[in-house]
């Protein structure tokens, strides 16, 4: 397949490394001119560690224009940070053709940025938009062009914008990830299956004074303790109660099956807690006011949950504990600045409305 990866971050290092060592034609797009210089000038190439070994592979292409990157991809897909999105929604919108699938892994809800950036710039071909519920790979950057990958995903729920096209959408998806995808209905259901807004916020907020404290800290490994998974577990049943009021059905992927050894398996597989904790690669300095934890899955995802649930009619009051005490611990209200129904222009909807936007699209 071609494949277009954006982004220049962990998730798309190793989406490129992987698509690529699978013999797919990988271009990867970056805004930063220098570092793409860098990048070819050292051959195009990215370094793979994984519990195979070490492989050293040649990307097709590596640019700064996304025209050039996307251009005849079947998939698109973008890794970048929920925060990103808008500015890469709108740059992509124009370049978009006929078949295409932009898949965001995970998404919070991105699908319909990009869909409605598509939309807004007269762009009426007919691509394709998916999420899902986490990122596929654990991985981490151990040089400019290396990438470790610790895990590689074996179930992630799909959901597809619109719902109508999610055939087309589904079969792209399913050949650069062979026997991992599960259809799960819409982008809203996929949105709601993100585990970073479940699992960061009681790591990066619960475990505040050690991470300001120690000089590398990791949040997996002693930050995980009892008391914060029975809060993330708490935190866990009111995004489930979201997806019930909601009308989605199982499986929701219950964060718990994460740690568990036993029972339904969950997205990364058995055992996944322990072989990232074992890795040390998330033993790392931590800057906690600016880290992705907090300003994408806590400030942006949390505040999506908070929103979804009010149409729902579901109570969350963990949802708002995290944002109040998040946002003092940075400085900001992330109630009023994060990602709800209002800020995406969708607040005018009730349920049945949005999910009928959610199944024919704009």
């Amino acid at each position: 397949m071609k494949i277009a990866v954006l982004g220049g971050g962990n998730g798309s290092f190793a989406a490129a490394a992987d698509f690529a060592l699978q013999g797919h034609d990988v271009r990867l797009w970056r805004r930063d001119p220098q570092l793409v210089a860098q990048h070819r000038d050292a051959g195009s190439r990215i370094v793979l560690r994984d519990s195979c070994g070490r492989h050293d592979v040649p990307l097709a292409l590596v640019t700064t224009d996304i025209a050039e990157a996307v251009s005849d991809a079947e998939l698109i897909l973008c890794p970048a940070p929920a925060f990103a999105q808008h500015d890469i929604a709108n740059r992509l919108a124009p370049h978009l053709k006929a078949g295409q699938v932009v898949f965001l892994p995970p998404g919070t809800f991105g699908t319909v940025i990009f869909a409605e950036a598509a939309h807004n710039a007269g762009n009426h071909e007919a691509a394709r938009f998916a999420e899902t519920g986490t990122l596929p790979w654990l991985a981490r950057k151990h040089g400019p062009f290396e990438v470790a990958v610790t895990i590689r995903a074996k179930r992630l729920p799909v959901g597809v914008f619109p719902l109508a096209a999610s055939d087309h959408a589904l079969d792209v998806i399913g050949r650069a990830f062979p026997g991992v995808i599960e259809p799960c209905g819409d982008v809203l259901s996929a949105a709601l299956m993100n585990a970073g807004p479940i699992i960061h916020p009681p790591l990066i907020v619960m475990n505040a004074g050690p991470i300001e404290h120690f000089e590398r800290w990791d949040i997996h490994k002693e930050g995980t303790q009892g008391s914060i998974r029975r809060v993330t577990d708490a935190l866990d049943a009111e995004r489930i109660a979201i997806r019930k009021a909601l009308g989605y059905g199982d499986p929701h992927f219950p964060l718990a099956h994460h740690y568990a050894d036993d029972g339904e398996p969950w997205m990364y597989g058995r055992g996944s807690h322990d072989r990232l904790t074992d890795s040390g690669d998330w033993r790392e300095p931590i800057v906690l006011t600016e880290h992705r934890y907090m300003r994408e899955d806590l400030r942006l995802g949390l505040s999506f949950l908070a929103s979804v649930g009010e149409l729902a009619g579901v109570a969350t009051p963990l949802v708002f504990s995290f944002l109040t005490i998040g946002g003092a611990i940075c400085g900001q209200d992330f109630a009023e600045g994060g990602r709800t129904l209002a800020s995406l222009g969708l607040d005018h909807l009730d349920s049945r409305e949005l999910q009928m936007l959610l199944r024919e699209g704009f």
